[in-house]
């Protein structure tokens, strides 16, 4: 059954327990999800890959038919999903699951799609479309959020904002956040601070690669290395928006060098971390002590200078010098 994602009312009246969200708007899938599911459930969330579920399928859906692991109500969330996921899909259905909800999530799903034409056909379960974002209704939703943080900003400045954010509700999200942790010291937010606070969407992969490795995410990192398709050009971007975070990381250490504890520091560093960053940061920290750091951004200025001379080899160069700081 297709249900359009403004119909909340339809959705909040039916008894489904299975639902398929698909589409480019991850953004508003998260808030979805949010608003209209994960409020009934408190802690009991838990968060799959698809290929988590494939690989051990047997003992997954003998967990759920045995409620051996499903003693309370729970929501499952499975991203990725695929046309491989429909048996899961089916034997479910057959199954009558009484005590679980379990969200489908999956990126641009095309026509033919099984997975797509069965959960729009089929009566008992839900499907929801999610379609970008128009820059009129990202510019509504900051317009909302200025007006409830009584923010001032002038419309020029939001115009700069979505412009930065290209169409996408989860950066739109991010860096509205980041800005309301800068207006407490500053009511007043104009281009200026939006230049300085916001990434341009097309970095955000850049900036979850260099937190990984400074983190020492050696899974994470190589797999962000693998799915994303970086340009000669990226190399730089990439070694900057490293560096940049190699000298912040700097001043952290010098601040708990002083004798602060990581908290202290962590919560009144300026300009303000963002809030769901806060936790790889203080991996960071863990992981690179004020020696190691300051060996850490030489390192980086002398890879850039490589990569520099080296340009047709520049992503080799880059990748083996990512992989190798997050494995040291």
């Amino acid at each position: 059954m297709i249900i359009k994602n403004n119909e909340l009312l339809k959705l909040k009246a039916t008894k489904n327990k299975l639902y398929l969200l698909y589409g480019e708007n991850k953004g508003f899938k998260d808030q979805f999800i949010k608003e209209n599911l994960a409020y009934n459930f408190n802690e009991n969330i838990f968060k799959y890959e698809e290929k988590e579920i494939l690989d051990d399928y047997n003992n997954f859906i003998s967990s759920i038919l045995n409620k051996s692991f499903f003693e309370n109500k729970k929501l499952l969330i499975i991203f990725n999903v695929s046309d491989k996921i429909l048996k899961l899909v089916e034997e479910l259905i057959s199954s009558n699951i009484s005590d679980i909800e379990i969200v489908f999530n999956s990126g641009i799903l095309d026509k033919k799609s099984k997975l797509r034409n069965f959960f729009e056909k089929e009566k008992k379960i839900i499907c929801v479309p999610f379609y970008a974002d128009s820059n009129q209704t990202l510019n509504s939703i900051a317009l909302k959020f200025f007006k409830k943080k009584n923010i001032y900003i002038s419309q020029q400045t939001i115009n700069l904002l979505i412009e930065r954010c290209r169409g996408n509700r989860e950066n739109l999200n991010n860096e509205l956040e980041k800005i309301e942790n800068f207006s407490k010291s500053e009511k007043k937010i104009n281009s200026e601070d939006v230049l300085k606070l916001t990434n341009l969407a097309e970095n955000y992969n850049v900036t979850e690669l260099t937190d990984n490795c400074l983190a020492k995410n050696i899974k994470k990192t190589t797999n962000i290395l693998n799915e994303n398709h970086y340009s000669t050009e990226d190399c730089i971007l990439v070694t900057r928006t490293l560096l940049i975070k190699a000298k912040r990381l700097l001043k952290l250490q010098e601040e708990i060098d002083n004798n602060k504890s990581i908290e202290e520091v962590v919560a009144n560093f300026k300009p303000p971390i963002f809030w769901k960053d806060k936790e790889i940061v203080k991996k960071q920290i863990a992981n690179w002590p004020l020696k190691k750091i300051k060996n850490m951004i030489i390192n980086i200025n002398n890879i850039e200078l490589l990569i520099k001379k080296n340009y047709a080899n520049s992503l080799n160069i880059l990748s083996d010098f990512i992989i190798a700081q997050a494995k040291k």
